[in-house]
């Protein structure tokens, strides 16, 4: 029974080993959203945190500051979920599909 509570350890620390490196890895990542055609883009990293904002010239043109905003919320949304998805995938694949909290 020892041995195997051994194994079972050893796995953990390798799986834990992997995540961290995962870890690491994603949030160098980017991840890039548009909204209105291309109008406005969201550029977030691994962890869901926004690090670029462009909004094309063309979208000032139409001095709609609601407009403006709905198109900014949904960039960095659609970004921050692709982000996420991409991570949780990523997780998955280290801990064989068991689902830990992020």
């Amino acid at each position: 029974m020892m041995k195997s509570f051994g194994d079972m350890m050893k796995q953990a620390q390798k799986m834990q080993k992997q995540m961290s490196e995962l870890q690491g890895q994603l949030v160098d990542q980017r991840y890039e959203a548009t909204a209105g055609g291309g109008l406005v883009k969201a550029v977030v990293d691994g962890k869901q945190m926004l690090k670029e904002l462009k909004l094309s010239p063309k979208v000032l043109e139409e001095k709609d500051v609601t407009l403006l905003e709905d198109l900014i919320i949904t960039a960095v949304g659609e970004a921050q979920r692709t982000s996420q998805e991409k991570m949780t995938e990523a997780y998955s694949k280290v801990t064989g599909g068991f689902n830990l909290p992020l």
